[in-house]
């Protein structure tokens, strides 16, 4: 039990039962509403005790936040060069790609409003990171609050129209979407490039 329950994340065994764990989860999400479903109706499908879940996630809210980030991370960052700059075809293809993962989410979860709030809030913060990131890498000298602020404002209107895109039954191609977005956000970023020269 106590090699399953390293703390070593790069240990096999440690990586094999957090993924058993999720798989489960997931499992129990595509016939469940997540607040109905229990520690013990997911150590049962993945066949562990509770001791060793409680090893890898304190709760289920971590365990579905963890979800949301491994999904995120697999359908958005891993999409574009996070060593570039925030280019419009980069834009472009972050729009592309939540459309792409916001599709995915509310096909597998039974019942998606349950779990949205949680969503929104984690894919925000991993978004803004990576913005941030992004422009800081172009604006190395420029005041942190402003870059801060960019950050938050531009991966709220991507996550925020890639959403309502969903909400409102795709009532575009996802492409259309991201051409309509690129201008306004890069309309933002050159306020900011003046803003630095000014």
């Amino acid at each position: 039990m106590a090699s399953i329950l390293s703390p070593n994340p790069n240990d096999p065994r440690v990586i094999r039962t957090r993924q058993l764990i999720l798989d489960s989860f997931l499992e129990q999400l595509h016939t469940m509403d997540f607040d109905t479903i229990t520690i013990g109706d997911i150590t049962k499908q993945a066949t562990i005790n509770r001791a060793t879940f409680y090893a890898h996630f304190p709760d289920k809210y971590a365990l579905l936040e963890t979800m949301f980030s491994d999904t995120f991370l697999q359908f958005v960052i891993r999409k574009v060069d996070s060593h570039i700059n925030l280019t419009e075809e980069m834009i472009y293809e972050l729009v592309m790609a939540l459309c792409e993962y916001h599709d995915s989410s509310m096909t597998c979860i039974k019942k998606y409003d349950s779990v949205s709030a949680i969503m929104e809030e984690n894919i925000k913060t991993q978004l803004e990171k990576f913005i941030l990131k992004l422009i800081t890498q172009e604006h190395a000298h420029a005041d942190q609050n402003t870059l801060t602020t960019a950050a938050t404002m531009i991966s709220w209107a991507i996550y925020g129209v890639a959403y309502q895109w969903k909400k409102n039954n795709q009532q575009q191609s996802p492409s259309a979407l991201a051409e309509s977005v690129v201008p306004i956000v890069m309309g933002g970023l050159h306020i900011l490039h003046s803003t630095q020269k000014g």
